[in-house]
């Protein structure tokens, strides 16, 4: 008689997991790869590199399994690393855009631009894109909170434990967020 991993909690898979069975590391990945990319693709808005991060993320998490605390979610834990990802990608992002602005004038041609401009965006999904937009804009720690709290639904204590902030933290910074949003999409600022 085989084990359901289905119904095994996700201390139990990390036990298993932990004795090398590779059934446990695909369970795991059932259940949380769809959450964990799109919390990563809404952290750095471009699906490619959110699959790229996702992957990242459990393999960073499976290797640092041993350090997992079977008591509390797998989600949270496993969010934790996607969030820290997505930090070291924007750093390097940013230090790849210095970079790129740096160059000569007579080498610009060079440079191009990755991300499409808001025209290429489809009729349908043009508010979608504007909401998106004005996302990005938003300071990293607020649009983090949003997308832990509105997108990915998140409690505010499963946004301060995965954060390692006060809940009142979570709840400022998801005010300070909402009202910076509303005015960027009200035209403000």
């Amino acid at each position: 008689m085989s084990l359901d991993l289905s119904q095994c909690s996700d201390g139990e898979l990390a036990a298993l997991a932990r004795t090398g069975r590779q059934d446990a590391y695909r369970e795991f990945l059932a259940r949380y790869k769809a959450p964990v990319f799109r919390l990563i693709r809404n952290n750095v808005a471009d699906a490619d590199e959110a699959m790229d991060l996702t992957q990242e993320s459990f393999v960073a998490g499976f290797a640092a399994l041993a350090r997992y605390d079977g008591e509390r979610p797998f989600r949270i834990w496993i969010s934790r690393i996607a969030i820290n990802k997505c930090r070291d990608w924007a750093r390097r992002r940013a230090v790849r855009s210095f970079f790129a602005r740096a160059l000569p004038l007579d080498s610009a041609q060079d440079v191009a631009i990755d991300a499409p401009g808001p025209d290429v965006e489809a009729r349908d999904r043009v508010e979608l894109a504007r909401v998106r937009a004005a996302m990005s804009a938003l300071p990293y720690n607020l649009r983090e909170i949003l997308v832990l709290r509105g997108v990915e639904d998140l409690s505010q204590s499963e946004t301060a434990e995965l954060l390692k902030v006060s809940e009142k933290t979570v709840e400022t910074r998801l005010y300070r967020a909402r009202a910076k949003l509303r005015a960027l999409l009200g035209g403000g600022e």
